[in-house]
């Protein structure tokens, strides 16, 4: 999938399920430092191709996460091997390594937190959308977010995220 031999992930669109299934896992790496992070980089454009999952290093897993659609999001682990070669019809994508400051300037900190942000509609058919996933290096702070069918990626301070609108789910 995505253009990534062996990779299969497991789409969700709740946050209480996503995190539920990936709770005793992230628990696993609380207090690891990050030692490094990949993005699929566009070789003809020279950017990050924000439809490919994004990769934390740790030392104990590597831990994939990617977006779609406007609330779905997969999270795995150790299922991406980096060396093989990316599989795009009409790009040249390959991985890139430690590209994003925001990322970056959490290398080499432990993980302390991790929440799952979902976002509360007025609409009935969907009340809670999963929005991101929010990582916390000590103070230091990066979420990766739906952006509309990619991943993006952000190294903002924590917010008040305004009440009724928004909910943080803990998870580890």
């Amino acid at each position: 999938m995505l253009g990534i031999d062996g990779y299969d992930p497991v789409w969700h669109h709740d946050a209480g399920a996503l995190a539920a299934a990936t709770r005793n896992r992230f628990a696993r790496i609380i207090g690891q430092p990050l030692v490094g992070s990949w993005l699929v980089w566009d070789l003809d454009s020279e950017a990050w191709f924000t439809g490919g999952p994004v990769v934390f290093g740790f030392p104990d897993a590597n831990l994939e996460i990617t977006h779609r659609k406007f609330d779905e999001c997969a999270v795995s682990w150790d299922t991406i091997d980096l060396q093989a070669q990316l599989d795009w019809p009409g790009l040249r994508l390959d991985w890139w390594a430690d590209t994003h400051p925001a990322i970056l300037a959490a290398r080499g900190r432990p993980l302390t937190r991790v929440n799952i942000i979902e976002r509360i509609s007025p609409t009935a058919w969907r009340p809670h959308v999963l929005h991101a996933l929010e990582f916390f290096f000590g103070d230091l702070r990066i979420a990766l977010f739906n952006a509309m069918d990619e991943n993006g990626l952000t190294g903002e301070p924590e917010v008040n995220l305004p009440v009724g609108f928004w909910r943080r789910i803990p998870v580890a």
